[in-house]
């Protein structure tokens, strides 16, 4: 006995260009080649002899799926294998899932499955793991009808989710990593000055080589040999000349990045250089104006200052949001991020301000207010920047180097804008 796909008795044919009986258009329907697919309950009028052109009418058929099953609709179907990889509305449909699929993942929560290791969006995992239990759901009416997107119902084994907690991390990892960071901090600043220099070289090359390999996962390839041999450069010059330094090294990378790509060929140069020399904006230089504040005779207490209150402002955020937040600020890109949190933040950072600008550094009380209310924005933008950025290149986390916090990077994004800011307003309400 001849076999024949699951689904499809012998006289289920479509007819092509050759018209009925010419096997011109078996196993094709509205131009695309059928999968195997679990056997399909079929109208009584869907027989080909139901139709005066002998064709074939199927309907929608939506059979009951067992509780907990995935269910995965037709866009899912066409993506398994019906059409080729080069049909536009393929390309199309798997372009539209992937969009969706990074529009609802909770970036802030490492249970969040659907990344595979090098933290790309993988469709195909997600649907390998539901093939088992999908059920046939729809089948088109007719050629060019409307089909909605894949959606999975609830876990089968009833049994939620693990959580980490409303702040979707590993708040105890989180903790400690952070004091480890402020320790060596603190200790570069108070037994060798020289050594927290030491410190933010380390962090920059670090953050540099992060953001690299994520932006590479975009299909973008800043040169990085230029951007890390330009960052040593931009921070050593900004230790030993000052502001004029940093910004003569800055130039001198940005013309090393636009040189050095010339040698890999013309397609993609704009691309990537430019992106190059967004890396070299983003890091080595911001991160230069923590080093110019150590330069004055104050410079440990300006810095201290500067991270304390980038602290509080994490802090002040995480608290107020946990506690009341209810009104997101930029949900399409931070759905945790709250105006509640940033009324925290703003709160914390202008106390914190106060404080440190008063008692540290012989300024006002309403001028460390401003520094605060500055470095709250600052730092909250600097985070929400970062998280537009990774949802562009459709990541979680810039690496996987920190436990409960991911990349040095992800911790880096409130401190570099905020450097820049604290430099330049703390030169004016507490000047040297």
């Amino acid at each position: 006995m001849a076999s024949h796909p699951r689904g499809h008795e012998p006289d289920d044919e479509v007819p092509g260009p050759g018209g009925p009986g010419t096997g011109a258009g078996r196993g094709r329907l509205a131009g695309l080649t059928h999968p195997p697919l679990p056997r399909a309950a079929r109208a009584p009028d869907a027989h080909p002899g139901a139709t005066p052109d002998g064709t074939a009418r199927m309907r929608r058929v939506e059979p009951e799926a067992p509780e907990g099953t995935a269910r995965l609709a037709l866009p899912d179907l066409l993506d398994a294998g019906r059409a080729p990889a080069s049909d536009p509305e393929r390309v199309e449909l798997d372009r539209t899932v992937r969009s969706e699929a990074v529009e609802t993942h909770d970036w802030d929560d490492p249970d969040d499955d659907r990344y595979d290791a090098d933290d790309r969006y993988d469709a195909d995992d997600e649907r390998d793991d539901a093939a088992d239990d999908v059920p046939l759901t729809a089948l088109p009416d007719a050629p060019g009808a409307a089909v909605s997107g894949a959606t999975l119902e609830p876990n089968p084994t009833g049994a939620p989710p693990a959580r980490t907690g409303r702040a979707g991390r590993d708040m105890v990892a989180a903790i400690g990593v952070g004091l480890s960071l402020g320790a060596v901090i603190l200790a570069s600043l108070f037994l060798h000055k020289p050594a927290f220099l030491l410190v933010v070289l380390v962090a920059v090359v670090v953050s540099v080589v992060e953001l690299t390999r994520a932006l590479r996962k975009g299909q973008y390839d800043p040169p990085l040999t230029p951007l890390l041999v330009g960052s040593l450069a931009m921070l050593a010059l900004a230790w030993e000349r000052g502001p004029t330094g940093l910004a003569v090294g800055f130039f001198l990378t940005v013309f090393a990045v636009l040189l050095w790509r010339l040698g890999d060929g013309p397609v993609g140069y704009l691309r990537d250089a430019s992106t190059g020399v967004f890396v070299a904006l983003y890091v080595p230089l911001l991160a230069g104006f923590a080093v110019l504040l150590t330069l004055p005779d104050d410079g440990v207490a300006r810095v201290i200052a500067f991270i304390a209150t980038v602290v509080a402002s994490d802090v002040g955020g995480f608290q107020a949001g946990v506690l009341f937040g209810k009104h997101p600020m930029a949900e399409s890109v931070s759905p945790k991020k709250t105006w509640e949190g940033m009324a925290g933040s703003v709160v914390a950072c202008s106390i914190a301000g106060a404080l440190f600008v008063t008692l540290m550094l012989d300024g006002t009380w309403w001028g460390g207010v401003l520094y605060g209310v500055a470095i709250a924005v600052t730092a909250t933008l600097g985070d929400l920047g970062e998280s537009l950025l990774k949802r562009d290149l459709a990541i979680k986390d810039m690496g996987h180097l920190l436990p409960g916090h991911g990349g040095l990077m992800d911790r880096m994004d409130s401190l570099l804008p905020s450097a820049a800011v604290a430099y330049l307003i703390l030169s004016v309400v507490a000047p040297t």
